[in-house]
């Protein structure tokens, strides 16, 4: 039988925290030159009554889904815990609240704030910037099936943010599902 998951020598607390922080650094850098050089506003941001509701709703959905899928789909259970150690397994607790904030705020400023617009708030805009969401988390060929995964959230948080035309419900959504996610998975795995 061939080994699934190749072998990645495993990052230190200190260096996955670092790791994060630059990317949120380099897709907040890329988010403002698009918005300096494109032609594309960034996608409103504004609060409300519904904001929270709403973001904490997508993301226990988001989140009761993926614990579907694991608990039944073992494909995607390999392919999420090697993704998911990799990146969760050095941190303690209180580090998942980076892990929720940092790709929240830099992924959606990407990826549905700046790329969506750019592509059409249309069915377009969404899947190309989902596909390009999904291939983000796409650590090697053989772990397609959490890649898939995110291109569906990608979906999710592209439709909703044009459905409502408001950037922070898949901000705090997609904040909410990586924090929520992360903790489900360090106490199954305790780790």
């Amino acid at each position: 039988m061939t080994e699934q998951n190749p072998r990645i020598e495993p990052l230190t607390r200190t260096q996955l925290l670092v790791a994060m922080g630059l990317t949120a650094v380099l897709l907040g850098l890329l988010t403002k030159l698009w918005l300096q050089f494109g032609d594309v506003a960034l996608l409103p941001v504004r609060w409300d009554a519904t904001v929270l509701p709403l973001s904490v709703a997508i993301a226990l959905v988001i989140t009761a889904i993926s614990s579907l899928m694991y608990q039944f789909w073992s494909d995607y259970r390999s392919s999420a815990d090697f993704y998911l150690e990799f990146v969760l397994k050095p941190l303690v607790l209180p580090d998942l609240i980076w892990v929720g904030i940092l790709p929240g705020l830099s992924e959606e400023l990407l990826f549905r704030g700046v790329m969506l617009p750019a592509f059409g708030l249309n069915l377009t805009g969404i899947v190309v910037s989902s596909i390009c969401f999904g291939i983000l988390h796409l650590s090697s060929c053989k772990q397609w099936q959490y890649a898939v995964w995110a291109t569906v959230v990608g979906g999710i948080f592209g439709y909703i943010a044009v459905a409502t035309g408001n950037l922070l419900i898949p901000i705090i959504a997609h904040t909410l599902t990586n924090f929520i996610s992360s903790g489900v998975w360090k106490f199954r795995h305790r780790v």
